[in-house]
């Protein structure tokens, strides 16, 4: 997992358009550079959307729970290859069809690493069945659930710092659009009001 420090972003402003490019690690050193990234929602028939609680490995927020997959797009690569191919990695999950559902610009301070994420977040929804076939990578991954969103809601309400410092955001980009399949956006649209900041709590 390590090895993907040195794997390179997009660096971009906060319309998403390109800037140039730096390593993960770069990226995620204090302050902190905005660069290209995706969030990757599962959703079953009954609307309930899969948790993955990050491992203890992980580089930025380990343990705490997340959406069902997260990553950066490698320069020129497109967010359904790249979602794919994590979606592979994280949770050894077949390809799905993927929708993209919103734009979220975060800022997030990880007290226990010292990390930044400082991402133009693409929101992503892949509608599966109820018995998706999933296979967790234990270095990626230590546990999975399935959860209402807007239980989901309360519960990060309640207690912000079980959860990754995004989910929240990625969450209420899901609800907004309403019907079953959401509507496609062209990567890089704008941010809509999407623009946020956390202390990563």
């Amino acid at each position: 997992m390590t090895s993907r420090e040195g794997h390179l972003v997009e660096l971009v402003d906060d319309r998403g358009n390109v800037l140039g490019e730096a390593t993960v690690a770069a990226a995620h050193q204090a302050p902190g550079r905005l660069h290209r990234a995706f969030s990757v929602l599962l959703v079953d028939p009954d609307g309930r959307v899969l948790l993955q609680r990050r491992a203890p490995v992980k580089t930025r927020f380990p343990q705490r729970w997340a959406n069902s997959c997260c990553g950066h797009p490698l320069p020129a690569e497109s967010l359904v290859e790249a979602a794919n191919r994590r979606l592979a990695e994280e949770l050894g999950a077949a390809p799905v069809a993927l929708t993209e559902v919103g734009v979220y610009l975060y800022y997030a301070e990880d007290p226990a690493t010292g990390r930044v994420e400082f991402e133009y977040d693409h929101v992503l929804r892949a509608d599966v069945p109820a018995d998706v076939t999933v296979l967790p990578d234990p270095d990626e991954v230590s546990e999975l659930r399935w959860v209402d969103p807007v239980r989901l809601l309360a519960e990060i309400d309640a207690d912000p710092r079980a959860y990754a410092p995004w989910l929240a955001g990625v969450v209420s980009r899901l609800l907004r659009t309403g019907g079953p399949a959401g509507t496609t956006l062209p990567s890089g649209v704008p941010a809509d009001d999407a623009s946020e900041r956390s202390g990563g709590r």
